[in-house]
């Protein structure tokens, strides 16, 4: 299954930037036709995937790669655009593309939420999906340089962890006061139920200089989240 990853791999390889910082943007302006054809067949590949036989790592791998892939997709769909939000794809009152059932996999028809919350969340339980799935926008965690495979699933599942918490837009600590992504706020049941308990989970992932920072203390003081496009000028 990995080699049906390919394309993948080349649309990635060809338009995700890398910043010094740390941050990854993604040029949606710069892609051409034919990437933008080589990404709706590769698309088209997964969605004709019997991914029920393959192995659970090939799996996961699988849903996160069809998730990211299809959030670019839709984004150069409606290109150019500000924020991911500005895309209502599910009806006159939704915001974002997220409830529109736009995949099928095996006969069943999927949306964005349905693969991100009704298979990965449900069926595995990871907090690091989060991590791994991209929502186009800024205060998300990367979208990763490379696909996701059985073989390198977990090295990439806690990389992404890793680059996510030691990232001013996931954790910021100043004056003792602890700001960290509202991703830890919105889905708070897979990461702790209390802030004693998430702040724990942070400083698995953290840096040593910012484990220190985290071991004194005990409540987080603020969320921010930055909903523009992560778009490589």
């Amino acid at each position: 299954m990995d080699n049906e990853h390919l394309p993948w791999g080349q649309i990635l390889s060809r338009y995700v930037v890398a910043r010094p910082d740390g941050l990854h943007l993604f040029a949606y302006g710069r892609v051409t036709q034919a990437d933008k054809a080589l990404l709706k067949q590769y698309i088209a590949t997964l969605e004709a995937t019997r991914v029920s036989a393959l192995s659970r790592d090939a799996q996961m791998a699988f849903w996160i790669n069809l998730y990211n892939a299809k959030t670019i997709d839709i984004v150069l769909d409606h290109y150019p655009v500000k924020s991911i939000r500005d895309i209502s794809l599910g009806g006159l009152f939704t915001i974002g593309p997220w409830k529109q059932k736009n995949m099928t996999v095996e006969g069943r028809s999927l949306s964005l939420d349905d693969v991100e919350h009704g298979i990965l969340r449900k069926q595995w339980k990871d907090p690091r999906i989060h991590y791994a799935v991209n929502c186009a926008s800024i205060g998300c965690p990367n979208l990763a340089s490379t696909p996701f495979t059985a073989t390198t699933l977990e090295a990439m599942l806690d990389e992404g962890a890793r680059s996510y918490v030691n990232h001013p837009r996931g954790v910021t600590v100043k004056n003792g006061k602890l700001t960290i992504s509202r991703i830890w706020q919105w889905y708070r049941e897979d990461f702790g139920r209390t802030d004693g308990e998430i702040i724990s989970h942070l400083a698995t992932y953290a840096s040593p200089a910012l484990r220190r920072q985290l071991q004194d203390i005990r409540d987080i003081d603020g969320y921010d989240y930055d909903w523009n496009l992560n778009e490589a000028k």
